[in-house]
Parts: structure tokens; sequence; C-alpha cells
């Protein structure tokens, strides 16, 4: 029988053994894989077997470096291609997937004893000492507080020019034309009264005149 005829009748009898396992899989017609422990467990892993051309007559080969793997240590991953080697060694010349698949299934305890049953906790240390963030309230406040607008030096020389030059504002600066704010907001008869009363005012009050003229 030729190594084409040894594995077509090997595919049919894994398909037939392994029909409604989950667990197992055909990756392709010379490719099978099969998950051993629960989904998301820290002690699972996953076996691939790819049947080269001369299968059965040589091991096949053993992929241990799935993405599946990826939790597990370098130390367990040695200890499952050691047992799978020293049992295909056993079956040579004959089909042998289903064999090494139980195998494993046979001594999972043993092959994961060193396999940790979660992920370890890992301390971020930077040069030795771990990194403390102290906040300041001050920082914080001065960062919270709205930056003031810049003015112009336009801005600021018409600022000036209504102080007495030493920063204080003159006198009536902020005064309201009482005449102007009456007619905008009284009747015409208000406004008018109240005309004649603020100009009877401005008359009796002394004229203002800066000091630095």
């Amino acid at each position: 029988m030729s190594a084409l005829e040894a594995q077509s009748e090997e595919r049919e009898a894994l398909q037939s053994i392994y029909e409604g396992d989950e667990n197992f899989k055909e990756v392709d017609a010379t490719t099978f894989q099969y998950k051993y422990g629960e989904e998301n467990n820290y002690r699972s892993f996953l076996v691939e077997l790819k049947w080269g051309e001369n299968y059965p007559e040589e091991a096949p080969a053993v992929n241990m470096n799935t993405f599946y793997n990826r939790h597990l240590l370098p130390a367990v991953k040695e200890e499952i291609l050691k047992v799978i080697s020293a049992e295909a060694s056993q079956w040579l010349g004959c089909g042998m997937t289903y064999s090494l698949f139980e195998c494993l299934k046979d001594n999972i305890d043993q092959l994961t004893a060193g396999q940790p049953e979660s992920a370890p906790v890992v301390a971020i240390v930077d040069d030795g000492v771990a990194a403390l963030k102290i906040s300041d309230a001050d920082a914080d406040a001065k960062k919270k507080e709205p930056k003031k607008e810049q003015m112009t030096k336009s801005q600021k020389r018409r600022q000036w020019e209504r102080t007495d030059h030493k920063g204080d504002r003159v006198r009536g600066w902020d005064w309201v034309d009482l005449v102007k704010h009456l007619s905008q907001t009284g009747s015409k008869e208000d406004s008018a009264a109240a005309a004649e009363s603020a100009a009877a005012t401005a008359a009796a009050s002394p004229v203002l005149h800066p000091l630095n003229n």
C-alpha cells in the first residue's frame, strides 16, 4: 500500500472516530488538530499534526506554536513534544494520529503539571522603583484656571489713557450721560424734564479737568 492510500484510509477513520467531537479539527487533507482542556482555561492547549509525503513511514510534524498556545510555558511545550516523539517512534509504518492524540489525553495532568492555573500577575517596575503619581492640588487648580486674554498694544494704550497714568481711574470715567440715558428710556415729557434737570445740575457743578493737563 502506498503512502497516499494509507493516508486516505486513516483520514476516513479519523473522520468517523471524531465525528461530533468539537475538540477535533481537520484543517486540510494532511493537517489535523486536537484541543485539550476547557476553552480559555490556562492549562488547555492545542496540538497540530501534519503528515509529510512519506507518512506513516515517518512521524508527522508537530506544531505547538499556534496562537491558541500563546499562554503555554516553553517547558510545558517541550514536555508535550517529547511525549509525542516517544510515542510516534513506536508506531512508524502504521497510522498513528489517533494514537498520538489519545496518548496526550491520557497524560494531560502530568503534561500540564508545570503550567500555572491562571495568568501570573506582573508588577510594572521602573528602574527597580514603583512609580507613584502624587496629585498636586495647586497644579490642578492652575490647570483649570481660564487663560487671560492677551491685549494688543493699542488696547493697552487706550486703557492707560483712561487712567491718570498711575494706574488709577480718572474721577467721572464711568459717569452716565443722564440726558442720553433718559432720552432712551423715558417718555418725551420725562426726557424733557430730565434734560432740564441734568442741564441745571451740570451748570451748578464745577468743570473737571485732568490733573496732567
